[in-house]
């Protein structure tokens, strides 16, 4: 209980409310809940539990996957903060690191975890080396397995799978629910207690709005729209690394308080970057699909998506990162004449059309919003067209 008061949780979310019974009775689950909604600790703090109670030894008792090294992190913090008051270790197994740190993880593997929160590859190369002992696992979870899949780690985690004893309990959570998902669960999971928290749709609380703008606009945009706002964590995404670099120079020219997040970022910078913007030392973060899905970072005043999303999941995996739990939040997107197709499928999607916002004055014409039909050459509206102003919006 200390853990969890020192957390700050005072009452479950619906997802702990179905998840956590559910666990301690012994079953496997599968669980469709976004990030944001509690999931986590729906996972964490029955487990912990479990851990607690059962015999103790130095056998690795929980396994953990996850799909990127900064969720591994970032579940592990949130472990150590739950078992604090208690005996029960943790460990978070990732690549990208030094051969030292594979060290350390192979030193805590033979002297004895509790619980691994890793990485499919990076674990995988341990087990291969013969040292680690699963004999005594009793609990696996699949965290974020859409994304696991998504990003290939299902022939990883079928490898991984037998190093492990056939009879522990297996929970499998993930955002959305395809057939993928579907089958896996089938394949992996003994009669499953099923929960569905998830809705696929963007926060009811996260304002919306788009600007309709030529590519080349929108650099100069968002230049204006930042000079407007005074907020404390603004999260901007881009559709590849080139354009996450570039904006981020344009920013920094601004004197903004801005850095940058994507794949030629190494670990080190990835964390002290996340810290800083975590902290409030870093107001802007530009980041690449790295951070769409699956990290919570709380009171993100504003996303912006510099290019329109490939679909309307990445749509709300993005919005996603503001309005966390309570708190309202703001996501603006920026659709480039060519992207209007894009956004109009996105907007079919949530059942209703996204608001367009006013351009500034100052940056001219801008193309006409009409997704259905092949633009004409020369075909233009002007500026001004849209239903407010974005320096009266909030």
């Amino acid at each position: 209980m200390e853990g969890i008061d020192a957390n700050g949780y005072e009452a479950a979310t619906p997802i702990q409310e179905q998840a956590i019974p559910a666990i301690l009775s012994g079953r496997d689950l599968i669980a469709c809940a976004q990030t944001g909604t509690g999931k986590t600790a729906a996972f964490l703090l029955p487990l912990t539990n479990n851990i607690i109670t059962s015999e103790q030894n130095n056998s690795i008792k929980c396994m953990v996957i996850e799909p990127t090294r900064e969720l591994a992190i970032q579940v592990d913090q949130q472990m150590q903060g739950f078992s604090y008051f208690t005996s029960v270790s943790s460990i978070a197994v990732y690549g990208g690191t030094t051969g030292e740190a594979f060290a350390t993880e192979r030193k805590a593997f033979e002297e004895g975890v509790d619980m691994i929160i890793c990485t499919p590859g990076r674990m995988l190369a341990h087990l291969k080396m013969g040292y680690v002992n699963l004999s005594q696992l009793k609990y696996l979870v699949l965290d974020e397995a859409d994304r696991l899949l998504d990003m290939g780690f299902l022939d990883d985690i079928q490898k991984m799978m037998q190093y492990m004893p056939k009879r522990c309990q297996k929970l499998l959570f993930s955002a959305t629910m395809p057939d993928a998902i579907r089958q896996l669960a089938v394949r992996t999971l003994h009669n499953p207690v099923e929960i569905n928290i998830a809705v696929s749709r963007a926060a009811d609380k996260v304002k919306q709005g788009a600007f309709v703008v030529y590519d080349q606009q929108k650099a100069s945009l968002i230049a204006d729209f930042l000079k407007e706002r005074h907020l404390r964590s603004i999260l901007i995404f881009c559709g590849t690394k080139e354009k996450t670099k570039s904006l981020t120079r344009e920013l920094k020219k601004m004197k903004l308080s801005v850095d940058e997040m994507h794949s030629d970022i190494d670990q080190q910078a990835r964390e002290n970057v996340m810290n800083r913007f975590k902290a409030r030392q870093l107001n802007i973060l530009v980041a690449t699909d790295i951070l769409s899905r699956g990290i919570d970072i709380e009171d993100i005043d504003l996303v912006i998506n510099y290019d329109v999303p490939h679909d309307a999941e990445d749509y709300i995996h993005r919005v996603g990162r503001t309005a966390r739990a309570e708190s309202e939040g703001e996501a603006i997107t920026l659709v480039g004449e060519k992207e209007q197709r894009k956004f109009a499928a996105i907007e079919d999607f949530l059942g209703h059309p996204v608001e367009k916002l006013s351009v500034p004055v100052s940056l001219g014409d801008c193309p006409v919003y009409n997704p259905v039909k092949k633009k004409k050459s020369g075909g233009k509206y002007r500026k001004g067209s849209g239903n407010r102003n974005f320096r009266k919006s909030k």
